[in-house]
């Protein structure tokens, strides 16, 4: 509860998933992840909605974050974030606030006068709570579908860029994450029985076929449809693993299509270990400050911290004292929507 006893929602709306955390007496009680897929309009957002806890679709003080702005059903990030504003000022029950990044929390109605600083700002969110926690840091959250590497300096995210397109430039957004990336976003060739092959350059596999060959893939992390819109038992992931090299399951074995995976795992992390590092080569980072990890794709920042030989911090386990024992599960998933709803 606030201090008005209001209970607070916080909410990621994303163009794949809808994320919510729900905050009483300034401490998370739980948080969910549901697929999305808004590029098909706004009526996939009802849906969605319809389908989401009592706490979510009921009376509260709600802070909303959001990156489904840049999804192809809009005119532009402006007429997403218009948009956006709009339907939770007329959908969720209570007062609505939309987080504006540096510029603090807006008013739904005034959203459109501040999109550029609405657009993607959910890393500014999740940043700006670290902050609180830690003055130097570097926080990597890597998701379904990026990836965010958010310096930390005194207290405050220190990011150069801001926008997505800034970030892309300063490698602070790594457009590669655990789920929905295809394998050939980071790799041209794999090794198979003592060749150097070419990919085929197509879209039959992708992140999550890799990670869950290796046993990394956490569990409900994947909640799209796989590339084949088929299974995704450890045969029919085979199967599409396969397919990159030009082969069918049957040609290899289980622990050769693993052997596969693990090396695409190895080849994602690299312009992951690349970015990183450039980052944690400002002066103003000193060489003890940790990599505070979160998102779906954790697992993989915690091997590029052991990569960068330096100590990785679960967001979860450094908010551990303002989150309830049983809303841990999806925390670092859901770091954004989290961390707006703490901050409000």
């Amino acid at each position: 509860m606030n201090r008005n006893g209001t209970r607070i929602v916080g909410w990621d709306l994303g163009g794949v998933h809808v994320k919510a955390a729900l905050i009483e007496g300034g401490r998370v009680i739980e948080a969910v992840q549901a697929a999305c897929p808004l590029w098909r309009g706004i009526p996939a957002l009802d849906r969605t909605f319809s389908e989401l806890p009592a706490w979510a679709r009921g009376e509260a003080d709600h802070a909303v974050t959001m990156t489904g702005e840049l999804t192809d059903c809009f005119a532009d990030r402006a007429d997403g974030v218009e948009k956006l504003s709009e339907w939770a000022a007329a959908t969720l029950k209570g007062r609505v606030c939309i987080y504006a990044g540096s510029a603090g929390f807006v008013a739904a109605e005034g959203a459109k006068s501040v999109a550029e600083k609405i657009a993607s700002a959910n890393w500014h969110a999740t940043a700006a709570l670290v902050g609180r926690c830690l003055p130097r840091a570097l926080l990597v959250d890597i998701g379904s579908t990026t990836a965010d590497l958010i310096p930390i300096v005194e207290g405050h995210p220190a990011a150069t860029g801001y926008s997505d397109a800034e970030r892309l430039e300063t490698g602070e957004l790594v457009y590669t994450g655990v789920v929905r990336t295809p394998i050939l976003a980071f790799a041209t060739h794999a090794p198979w029985r003592g060749r150097r092959t070419a990919l085929m350059a197509e879209t039959f596999a992708t992140a999550a076929d890799i990670h869950r060959l290796t046993g990394d893939l956490p569990e409900g992390a994947d909640q799209q449809h796989s590339a084949d819109l088929k299974g995704k038992s450890l045969a029919e992931t085979e199967t599409r693993l396969a397919r990159m090299v030009g082969r069918d399951r049957g040609e290899g074995t289980s622990e050769e299509w693993r052997a596969l995976a693990a090396w695409f795992a190895e080849a994602q992390l690299r312009p992951l270990h690349d970015a990183a590092s450039v980052l944690l080569s400002r002066p103003d980072l000193p060489a003890d400050a940790p990599l505070v990890v979160c998102g779906a794709g954790r697992f993989l920042a915690e091997r590029l911290a052991g990569r960068l030989g330096r100590a990785a911090v679960p967001l979860a386990g450094l908010i551990a004292d303002r989150v309830a024992a049983e809303g841990t599960e999806w925390v670092s998933t859901c770091g954004p929507a989290v961390a707006v709803g703490l901050i409000a």
